[in-house]
Order: structure tokens, then sequence, then C-alpha cells
């Protein structure tokens, strides 16, 4: 496409690491979609997860990622799981306008014998417990938090329940992962690739509002025009939704603009600039400097090896040292010196 020239017909694909909001106006619809590639690479490439537990955290990426663009404000959205199961919890969030980090706690042990035994399914890893979806306005500002339970069932399940619960909007999530192995110089090379989508029915006449099998809708059939048969646009918009297949949504080929269109293209699907996210980690040495300050002379020493206080990020797996006698006060209050 010529940027300085536009010519008719032209037409701008967003490609990876960007959310592209959409709309279906003749079924009052409206969503974003997302196809993830270096910024996966990058987040599960500094850990060595076992493959389901990467798959797993993928889509706790994917999902923050449809969920975290939605914020008209500056903040911070974030996503965690605390459950029974081999990955007893999962973080991932998403400062505005895109920054996304995230990692998995997970028995190793556990793990192994999962995969021995087949059950690597999502839910499985999970187990039963919590997920916790918070947004966080900043200091000054109440955070909102959701919780839904985890009850054996896929992430996408419970962020149908979740909206139903919350928001008590109509949603449909789709989410899909892959690994591919692609050749190189050095031989064949794994890389993460995943895919999403959120469509959410919001509906501006009175009779769409009032549709019956909807979450809230009042039920009341004497009210409704009977002159002609009930609006189905949501159970429609569904239908074409759900062709979405897992492995669509990661294909590389297939770009986002393509797949909306391929659901859509019979009622007319409209989309918009993409947002981009990237891989970007908010610590910092100062960060973690400051809550080192915040350590009594007994915690600094216990935190002292080597001569050495060392911090490790869970999230990005950068390290960083300090030196104990760095934090005077701490060693003033104690009466000794921390070696």
């Amino acid at each position: 496409m010529n940027e300085q020239n536009p010519t008719l017909g032209d037409f701008g694909f967003a490609g990876d690491d960007n959310v592209v909001p959409f709309d279906v106006e003749t079924l009052d619809v409206r969503g974003r979609a997302v196809q993830l590639g270096p910024l996966l690479d990058q987040v599960l490439g500094r850990h060595d997860y076992p493959e389901p537990v990467a798959n797993l955290l993928a889509e706790a990426i994917v999902l923050t990622v449809l969920l975290g663009t939605s914020l008209k404000f500056d903040g911070k959205f974030i996503l965690q799981t605390r459950s029974d199961g081999p990955v007893d919890m999962l973080v991932a969030d998403i400062r505005t306008p895109g920054s996304v980090r995230a990692y998995a706690r997970y028995d190793a042990d556990l793990v192994e014998a999962a995969i021995a035994e087949g059950r690597i399914a999502p839910e499985q890893l999970l187990g039963t417990g919590v997920l916790a979806l918070t947004v966080d306005q900043g200091s000054q500002m109440q955070r909102y938090q959701g919780v839904v339970e985890l009850d054996g069932t896929s992430l996408e399940d419970i962020a149908r329940v979740y909206f139903r619960q919350s928001e008590q909007i109509p949603t449909e999530v789709r989410l899909g992962v892959a690994r591919q192995h692609l050749p190189g110089q050095n031989g064949s090379s794994a890389h993460w690739r995943a895919g999403g989508a959120l469509m959410q029915f919001l509906p501006q006449s009175l009779e769409r509002m009032r549709v019956p099998d909807l979450h809230g809708g009042d039920g009341d059939d004497s009210e409704q025009d009977q002159s002609g048969p009930p609006d189905d646009a949501w159970q429609t918009a569904r239908a074409l939704f759900l062709t979405l297949d897992p492995s669509e949504l990661a294909d590389p080929t297939v770009g986002t603009e393509r797949l909306l269109y391929r659901v859509f293209h019979e009622q007319g699907v409209r989309v918009y600039d993409g947002t981009p996210v990237v891989d970007d980690c908010s610590c910092s040495r100062d960060k973690i400097r400051q809550i080192l300050d915040g350590f009594t002379a007994e915690e600094i020493e216990e935190s002292t090896e080597d001569g050495v206080i060392k911090v490790n990020c869970e999230f990005c797996s950068t390290e960083y040292e300090f030196d104990p006698a760095e934090f005077g006060d701490a060693e003033a209050a104690s009466g000794r010196t921390i070696n």
C-alpha cells in the first residue's frame, strides 16, 4: 500500500501484535480480534515452560489483550488465576496503551505426570479455584475486580461467565494457540503464535434489547410485535462467530481482517485501525530498590547471599543485583554490619 498517495481499493492490514476493532452494524455486534506472533515468542521464549503450560499461558495472554485493550483511560488490566491444579497461578497484565507481560507458576512434577497421563487440556492444568479480572486506574482511583470460579471449564467459557455476571452483556470469545517449526540456517526453530476474537451484542433498538433469551431480557412476548418472525440477530452473529476454528485464529497466512471478512462478509463487517501491543515489562532497578528500602535490617540480611542481594523478575527474568551496604538505614537500625 502506498501510504503517501493511497488509491481507491488500497487497504493496510494490521498484521501480528495489533488488536483490530470491528463491528457488524446489521447485527448490532462489536468486538476485537488479534493475532500474536513476535510478542508471544518473546514472552514465552525467556521461560523454559513445558509446552502445555506455555499453551495455557498463551491463551491467558490473548484473553488479557482482548479485554485490556478496551480500556478508555490510562491504567492496567490484570488477569490472575489461583487454583489447585498443576499450574496453580497465571498472571497476565496489560498497561495502556499496549504493554504486555505474563508468567505462569507450576509444579514441575505434577505437570510431568499430567503430560504422561494425557491430562493437558487448559482446564485440567488449572483445576479448580478462581480467576480474578482487575481494572486498575491508578493510585487515585478505586480498583474494580470481578472474580469468576474456575470449575473445570475452558478460559473461553469462563470469559463468557464473567461478562454475563459482571456486565450482563451477551459475549462470545474464541481463542487459538499454535506452535510452528520453521526452517532456518541452523535447522528448524519453534515459534509460538496465538489468536483470538471477542464479540459482544450491543443493540440500539428496543426490539433487539428485549429479546427474551438474552441475559437481562424481560421475556415478555406480549408487548413485542407479533406480526413477523422474532429478531435473531444475536443468534445469527453467534452461529457465524463460532465457525471460527482455533487453528484459523493462529494461522499466519490468514490475517485478522481476512478472517473477519470470511465470517461476516454477507452481513458487512467494518474494521478499524489496530492498536499495537508489545512485550514490555514494567520492572526497573529503581522500583525494586524502593521495595528493598522498606525492608528491615533482618530482612536485608536474610535476602543477602554471597555478599549481594539478587532479585529476579518473574515476568521478564531480568536479574538485579544490589550491595546490602546501599541500604544504610537498615544496617544502622540493626547495630551490626551486614556482609
